[in-house]
């Protein structure tokens, strides 16, 4: 769906997960003059400390600012277990399903409320599932009688890590629910293992090289 379309389709409900993705999605639909609030509806998020902390990272630095309407959405981790945790491990089974839940929350409060259209700031992330967050963004919508405005924001997670890094919002290390928490320090142990072994190699190649008496950049004799 275009921009105008989305336009003279009326209000759009812009579901968030937290504040550092939310940044470049809000800028892009407020500058093509897009009537949006936003939709924080996030029953995977674990612990509920960590939710408060996104919910008002969220608020600081995006809704209050800019004058952006809110809705807080209904926590429900119970809802999460039973409908998204029996994937376990499977992560693009849970991560559907997870979408699905929230996406679908979204279109029922839109529904409820009057708006036409429904949009995720979830696609930002290049550690997402792209494809199938559009596929079940438009499937919820469909479901309610909406329209969805699914699009890839991949392209702008960079400037998103960069003025959120700049404005010192909190920035969380994990996606979100429980599974992801050892998920996301297994990839931190794996990406500092292979930043030690490329180290140790370079190291070997080093002192090869200043064995065999050749001129090694950086190192003094």
């Amino acid at each position: 769906m275009s921009s105008e379309d989305v336009g003279r389709a009326g209000r759009m409900l812009l579901h968030a997960c937290c504040g550092p993705c939310s940044l470049e999605p809000t800028r892009i639909f407020a500058d093509e003059g897009i009537d949006f609030a936003i939709h924080y509806a996030n029953s995977n998020i674990f612990p509920p400390e960590e939710y408060e902390r996104r919910l008002a990272t969220l608020i600081e630095h995006v809704s209050e600012p800019r004058g952006i309407e809110l809705v807080e959405g209904d926590y429900d981790p119970e809802a999460w277990e039973r409908e998204v945790a029996v994937h376990g491990t499977d992560r693009e089974a849970r991560c559907r399903a997870c979408y699905r839940l929230r996406f679908e929350e979204t279109a029922r409060v839109a529904e409820e409320r009057g708006f036409d259209t429904i949009s995720s700031t979830l696609s930002i992330s290049p550690y997402q599932f792209t494809d199938v967050i559009c596929e079940e963004l438009e499937a919820a919508a469909e479901r309610h009688g909406l329209k969805a405005d699914a699009r890839d924001f991949r392209d702008r997670y960079q400037e998103a890590t960069r003025v959120s890094r700049e404005k010192g919002m909190y920035r969380q290390n994990y996606c979100g629910c429980r599974f992801s928490i050892a998920e996301a320090e297994e990839q931190r142990r794996a990406a500092k293992a292979r930043r030690a072994e490329r180290k140790r190699l370079r190291t070997v190649a080093r002192l090869r090289l200043a064995a065999e008496g050749a001129e090694v950049p950086g190192w003094t004799r």
